[in-house]
């Protein structure tokens, strides 16, 4: 096994080294978390509907405004913390390097600052756009806005810009050597670059959950799970899978629709 102890940094920064060279165990306790976290609001679901566990399971219930935003925001860190796990680690292994030379270095924490500022931000947007749109879509525009979304999401898996933006997030070396800052600002700046190519290539998924459902379980595990592994994985074929997938999945809505409307 390969030493990821990076001695020569500070503690705080050298345990996110440690964490980040391990990024299936980080995934997967994130999506326990998270989980977990959707599971609580299910079972306040349960009790306030008095409705089953399936339809609880894949329904989805009004809730307060701030719990919306709360749920926003622990969905993107917790889904996509994991993702940028080849980033961290490899700003960290930089960073150890440099500082084994009496280099100056600044710590991997402002680079995971600089990511998280990103889908802070972009968990923030979500949220305001659920809690004022979501009581404005009529009834009747539900079930082909949600094939339009899967259908859109499923196209998209197949675009330069998607791949473009994943193959950047998969090989962050190539980043870091030719953007090499030693400023705070800097490197959080680095941090953010990374975490826009992350929206980019995760934005449509993410989109889903407005039609899926944000308080969805299921949608919830799959989607982290999906995109934990994509970002992980090497080559093309994971994407276009799911792409295709997804598409199936609008498809399919469409025909529903036309056969029971």
């Amino acid at each position: 096994m390969t030493d990821h102890a990076l001695t020569h940094l500070p503690p705080g920064a050298a345990r996110l080294g440690w964490l980040a060279a391990r990024p299936r165990a980080v995934a997967t306790g994130c999506i326990v978390v998270l989980t977990a976290l959707g599971w609580s609001v299910l079972g306040g679901a349960l009790a306030q509907t008095g409705g089953s566990w399936w339809t609880a399971l894949c329904g989805r219930f009004d809730v307060s405004a701030t719990l919306i935003v709360a749920l926003w925001l622990a969905m993107v860190l917790a889904m996509m913390l994991p993702t940028a796990a080849p980033m961290l680690l490899t700003y960290a292994e930089i960073a150890e390097t440099a500082a084994r030379k009496s280099e100056r270095v600044v710590s991997p924490l402002v680079l995971a600052a600089g990511y998280c500022a990103v889908w802070v931000g972009a968990a923030l947007v979500a949220a305001l756009a659920q809690i004022s749109l979501g009581s404005l879509v009529p009834a009747a525009w539900t079930q082909p806005l949600t094939a339009a979304a899967f259908v859109g999401a499923g196209l998209y898996q197949f675009t330069t810009l998607k791949h473009a933006c994943l193959s950047r997030c998969r090989q962050p070396f190539s980043f870091f050597f030719l953007n090499w800052t030693t400023t705070p600002r800097g490197v959080f700046r680095l941090g953010a670059r990374q975490g826009l190519d992350c929206l980019g290539c995760c934005w449509a998924m993410m989109a889903l959950m407005f039609v899926s459902g944000a308080m969805n379980v299921v949608w919830m595990a799959a989607l982290a799970i999906y995109m934990t592994a994509e970002k992980l994985g090497t080559g093309q074929w994971l994407t276009r899978i799911g792409g295709v997938v997804l598409i199936a999945i609008g498809v399919g809505l469409v025909i529903t629709n036309m056969i029971t409307g």
